[in-house]
């Protein structure tokens, strides 16, 4: 899945550009690195953006992209001062860990990489005593309405719990997915681009 996929096609990145440009706030969607082969790898590479900004930065994760992003925010703390994780991918579901991994191995990951990638708690790559420690940026978390056996309701009450001083913001279907863009199905565009733009004013 690349940042275009996610965020362009569904016309999230444009939305968000008009509506927090006249804030002074630019939108940034870089990909993350095709086939990493740790966490550290995603980090170190969408690092080089945030090293870049004076800051401070609203950072967005969405599904494993919210294990990236904490691990950023826990990284850059002089940086980023408002994580928004959308969609966090359940990370402590074993079923879920063994679905992400034959579709990893099915791709040409090697065994011993899918596995790094898989370990975790809350959030994949994240460790759980980690997320304690966010105590100064200001954390929100998007839940996937409805959830799916990938983005688990569980995971959001979880990390909730976990970090102290977070909100739940207003959920919706993953922008990827038919129920996001489905003409028959409520304006979750303007919805989660209000949300987005309320979080990060």
């Amino acid at each position: 899945m690349t940042a275009d996929a996610f965020w362009g096609t569904t016309g999230i990145t444009t939305a968000l550009t008009a509506a927090l440009a006249p804030h002074g706030l630019d939108v940034l969607a870089p990909d993350r690195p095709p086939q990493p082969s740790g966490w550290d790898v995603e980090v170190a590479a969408l690092g080089e953006h945030l090293a870049k900004r004076s800051g401070p930065v609203r950072t967005v994760g969405a599904s494993n992209g919210c294990g990236v992003a904490m691990l950023l925010a826990l990284r850059f703390p002089e940086l980023v001062d408002r994580l928004l994780l959308a969609w966090p991918a359940t990370g402590d579901d074993a079923a879920g860990n063994e679905r992400a991994r034959a579709g990893m191995m099915s791709r040409g990951c090697p065994a011993d990489v899918a596995d790094g990638l898989l370990t975790a708690g809350i959030l994949r790559g994240v460790r759980d005593e980690q997320l304690v420690s966010l105590t100064r940026i200001r954390v929100a978390v998007l839940a996937s309405v409805p959830e799916n056996p990938s983005h688990q309701r569980k995971t959001v009450d979880a990390l909730l719990r976990s970090i102290r001083g977070s909100r739940e913001l207003a959920g919706c279907p993953e922008p990827p997915t038919p129920a996001f863009r489905t003409e028959s199905s409520p304006p979750y565009l303007d919805q989660l681009v209000r949300t987005i733009v309320e979080f990060a004013n």
